[in-house]
């Protein structure tokens, strides 16, 4: 009896301990990876086996927003918690104050050994980490270089996103095995010019992609989408965007594009150029006998975009693979938080455009995976309405660390566990980088379950108002419509409710409509 009753204690120590041990977290971030390009969440365009097993082992965010789709301030909100206007990251052109409390900072005081890999993009030098290595500026997809922790610069040979994912598994190797660990492992791809990797040139070669029901969208009603610089048509480049490297003179594409893709091809090695020209001939043959012009060449654009998009993912989803075979081959899955995110989302030809930037749900919305065993149940679908505002309190939360007060995110693990706790009915989102490439307007807004409400500003007052069950791809603007006058009032008293609620300044030309 004595010795059963010692077996029982002790049965419910291990427990404890097992229960009190501090989780590894690895957070692996793309740069403009479109939710609709993860079979999750689209089976129709790709088969993405490695982040789908993220999901199928957790949890799917179904309403993953981020607060300012942009890279830097983006990534600058993941660290902080903070919207941007309180970190002060509001556009890209801004060098990231590194002195801020940042959940790594915090992670890292609490005993964990933190790590930064790959793309950094916020210009100061990282601080937080016990270990970082990263690309200058937006870097490089084939033999890209390397910033140092020391400072020093090297090439290395190969293409980024196995480069990246090599660094990150080393560091895994070499890490100190009595700690936990928080790694970033920050993906370049598949950032434009969406350069894939050679292994990868068979992969959807000659495809048809089914176009959007949007990629000839007319911008009635909606004056601010109508005034950008990101359409297929006329702002994706043949050489720099396409690969169209041609010296005949028969395709001419201006000086920005010719000489920005010369730079980047001749960083490739006598291989490479090799299997880029054997791949990239045949295409420049087909344009140059079709010509097409109007909404021909948009479609080919379009068909040409989509292959090498989707290969660029397809190395993601590989490499991805990579980390989660180490974790299984080292024991390290079931004590190890994973997530999958981006930056922001992607339009791929939705309303005629390729990148981000607006408040539409193609850029608004991020892509989020999250896997946790024995904490997060398999197969659970997340609906709540989340941003990349919550991922510090979240993550602080699994780590058993108090989040600090300036903290504007909120935790989204409670729900993750099936609680029932008073969650948010609306997102706050502003956008700032304006006059600047692609010309998207200045703009804030907020989102519900169903409406959307935007005001744009700066040199321009236009108000956007979208029912989201009636108009799904945001096509009619209902702002003046009589029908929507109550739920237009109710939606501008709730934005500038969240507006004071998270410090934001009112713009100096705005107007109150009512």
């Amino acid at each position: 009896m004595k010795n059963s009753l010692l077996f029982f204690v002790f049965l419910l120590m291990a427990h404890s301990v097992k229960a009190q041990k501090k989780p590894n977290i690895i957070v692996i971030m793309t740069d403009d990876h479109a939710l609709q390009s993860i079979s999750a969440y689209n089976p129709s365009l790709i088969h993405t086996p490695n982040i789908d097993r993220i999901a199928i082992e957790g949890a799917i965010f179904t309403n993953s927003f981020c607060t300012n789709s942009i890279c830097a301030p983006s990534r600058a909100v993941i660290l902080t918690g903070k919207h941007s206007n309180v970190n002060g990251q509001i556009h890209n052109g801004i060098t990231f104050d590194s002195s801020q409390v940042t959940f790594p900072k915090l992670l890292q005081a609490a005993g964990y050994q933190t790590a930064l890999v790959g793309k950094w993009h916020l210009k100061s030098t990282p601080t937080g980490f016990n270990y970082w290595i990263t690309m200058p500026d937006q870097g490089h997809y084939y033999n890209p270089d390397f910033i140092h922790m020391d400072g020093s610069i090297e090439r290395v040979e190969g293409y980024a996103t196995n480069l990246i994912t090599d660094y990150a598994l080393r560091y895994m190797e070499h890490r100190d095995t009595s700690k936990p660990f928080c790694m970033l492992l920050y993906h370049k791809a598949p950032h434009r010019n969406w350069m894939p990797d050679t292994s990868n040139f068979n992969d959807f070669r000659g495809r048809k992609f089914k176009a959007p029901a949007t990629l000839f969208d007319s911008y009635e009603n909606r004056t601010a989408a109508a005034q950008q610089e990101m359409s297929i048509e006329k702002d994706m480049y043949l050489v720099y965007d396409l690969k169209l490297y041609d010296t005949s003179g028969i395709i001419q594409d201006g000086k920005w594009s010719w000489t920005n893709f010369i730079h980047d091809y001749d960083r490739l090695n006598p291989a490479q150029k090799a299997a880029w020209d054997k791949e990239y001939a045949p295409v420049i043959e087909d344009y140059k006998q079709k010509l097409p012009t109007g909404k021909a060449l948009v479609a080919w654009k379009y068909q040409r975009y989509m292959e090498d998009y989707l290969r660029c993912i397809k190395s993601v989803d590989q490499n991805i693979g990579r980390v989660l075979k180490y974790l299984d081959d080292h024991h390290l899955t079931e004590n190890t938080i994973v997530i999958y995110t981006s930056d922001q989302g992607m339009y791929l030809g939705e309303h005629g455009w390729f990148d981000k930037r607006f408040m539409y749900e193609e850029s608004l919305h991020m892509p989020l995976v999250m896997r946790y065993p024995g904490h997060i149940k398999p197969g659970t679908v997340e609906k709540h309405l989340v941003q990349n505002l919550d991922y510090a309190p979240t993550l602080l939360q699994y780590a058993g660390v108090s989040a600090p007060v300036e903290m504007q995110g909120e935790s989204f693990a409670p729900l993750l566990a099936g609680q029932q706790i008073p969650w948010r009915d609306a997102i706050y989102y502003h956008y700032y980088e304006y006059p600047a490439f692609h010309s998207v307007k200045r703009h804030y807004g907020i989102r519900t379950n169903r409406y959307k409400l935007i005001h744009f500003y700066n040199d321009i007052d236009s108000w956007e108002l979208y029912d989201l069950i009636k108009d799904p791809h945001e096509m009619k603007n209902v702002y003046n419509a009589t029908s929507y006058k109550a739920i237009r009032e109710e939606l501008i008293i709730k934005l500038e409710t969240l507006k004071t609620k998270y410090k934001d300044t009112i713009p100096d030309n705005f107007v109150r409509p009512f």
